[in-house]
């Protein structure tokens, strides 16, 4: 296996696919390849690169395009009617009277990575990942459970799967494990991306896949390996046997935020050595006292801390400000409110909008006093057809017209939304637009980056006191923060220097 190590911005998953595409160009028969990512969006980057350039169909030509656990789905021929759904969960939650929340989904032939809500369902899984006793994880677990009420979860969860003959995702994996005779297909290149992340567990799928493919290449940057906490093994990817190559030109860390990163990351002490060029530019590093000094107004924020609760302040501190955001992964307006007042203006500018739209309208009406009954739902109308202000008047119960604006007509629109819309009008800002600023948990932040980036350097009491211990982990999480940024650093003085990471 030939490890790629790809520090901050050195174009690790694009050299891989210039390797797909070479490949490729020397008739090396798609079907043959895999390319194997963690996320659907990656998975799908290269089998729509690979199709487009090369003229191939991406469910037939690429079909081992995917992620490790899609690989195993379909390899192991585990139906997906047998893979356990939130039904199943809810059910078992009756069975045992406690609740096991569960946001799993299968979307194709793509399955994600098992994503529960439930502390304890989530403990079972990471000990299983892990490939060690569920007591010796729940020791090393902070979980407020007690022993006894685990292992009897633990106990019901297999007899339930067992009965049923149902399979969640690490069962998955652990079949094609256990069948990989048969199961594994013989390939002539496979890529894998990201291999810092991989749990013990799929390390043992990534050493049969090397088992059965010519040539394999693991790609991916132990000194960014920030999943510890979710089954990564990174100590296997940096001692792994076999030759490798470390890119040496970052195209997005600038001179002077290189400087700093190289501070954190040299205070790692396990790690792979490694060294990288930043790119020509010298950038700029700022230390500032709040957030609240820095203009934002203009280009591109990634603002990180390490836990969420830091970012609440300015959660509060954007909105009143009239800026619009994502948090969380969402927009901070949503897309229905945005379409809701973005359609009435256009109606009242004597403009058609379509059958979605209205009923996105509709849902911030009251029947009775905006709308007459029975029409709030648009029951019988064309998806087709496009709608404008006279016609929902005279055919649809639209009871009021172009004299109210949008806060107005809109009654039922939660008050802090009209508020917060105000706030953004006046200030310009397009809230239908794409969100230049974006609040982010450093883990969460992982593979993106931004022009300016701001940095809380406050620690929860959990990572403060392993802080305590000379945590790598936490070194890799800051030294992940900081090479997010393109262009300019900015470092947030924390609030307790004691509970604080030195930057």
């Amino acid at each position: 296996m030939f490890r790629i190590f790809g520090p901050p911005g050195t174009g690790k998953t694009t050299t891989l696919l210039n390797m797909l595409d070479k490949a490729l160009e020397s008739g090396v028969p798609p079907t043959s390849i895999a390319f194997l990512a963690f996320t659907k969006k990656a998975a799908t980057e290269a089998k729509e690169r690979a199709s487009a350039r090369f003229h191939l169909d991406p469910e037939k030509d690429l079909f081992y395009f995917r992620t490790l656990h899609s690989l195993a789905l379909n390899a192991s021929g585990i139906r997906s009617e047998q893979v356990m759904s939130k039904e199943h969960y809810k059910e078992l939650s009756d069975i045992i009277s406690i609740p096991l929340v569960s946001k799993t989904s299968l979307n194709d032939d793509i399955v994600d990575k098992q994503a529960t809500d439930h502390p304890i369902l989530s403990l079972i899984n990471l000990a299983r990942l892990c490939k060690t006793s569920l007591r010796k994880q729940y020791n090393k677990s902070s979980i407020e459970f007690d022993w006894n009420t685990v292992n009897y979860v633990d106990k019901c969860y297999k007899q339930y799967k067992k009965h049923y003959e149902l399979y969640d995702f690490t069962d998955m994996l652990q079949c094609f494990i256990d069948e990989s005779d048969i199961a594994c297909p013989k390939f002539d290149l496979v890529f894998l991306d990201e291999a810092q992340d991989l749990s013990p567990l799929q390390w043992d799928i990534a050493h049969i896949l090397d088992r059965n493919a010519k040539k394999m290449y693991a790609a991916g940057d132990d000194d960014q390996a920030i999943y510890r906490w979710a089954g990564a093994d990174v100590e296997h990817f940096i001692t792994l046997d076999g030759s490798s190559e470390t890119l040496s030109q970052s195209y997005r860390v600038p001179r002077r935020i290189h400087r700093i990163a190289e501070t954190i990351v040299s205070r790692i002490s396990n790690r792979y050595p490694k060294k990288y060029n930043p790119k020509k530019e010298e950038g700029s590093v700022q230390y500032i006292s709040r957030v609240e000094d820095l203009d934002v107004s203009e280009g591109q924020w990634l603002i990180l801390a390490q836990a969420g609760y830091i970012l609440i302040p300015v959660v509060t501190m954007l909105r009143s400000s009239g800026y619009l955001f994502t948090y969380k992964g969402h927009r901070s307006i949503s897309a229905k409110i945005s379409s809701a007042v973005n359609g009435w203006e256009q109606m009242r500018k004597g403009k058609s909008i379509t059958l979605e739209t209205v009923k996105d309208i509709y849902s911030f009406m009251s029947t009775g006093n905006r709308i007459k009954r029975g029409f709030k739902t648009m029951s019988g109308a064309d998806d087709n057809n496009l709608f404008n202000m006279v016609e929902l008047q005279k055919e649809w119960g639209l009871m009021v017209g172009e004299e109210l604006i949008w806060r107005d007509a809109l009654d039922r629109l939660p008050e802090e939304s009209r508020a917060y819309i105000t706030a953004m009008l006046r200030r310009g800002e397009k809230f239908n637009a794409e969100p230049r600023i974006t609040l982010s948990t450093i883990h969460g932040s992982k593979g993106g980056e931004s022009e300016n980036v701001v940095v809380f350097t406050d620690l929860s009491t959990s990572a403060d006191n392993a802080m305590s211990g000379g945590n790598d982990d936490l070194h890799r999480v800051f030294y992940v923060a900081v090479t997010r940024a393109k262009d300019s650093l900015f470092i947030v003085e924390p609030e307790d220097s004691n509970r604080s990471y030195a930057i």
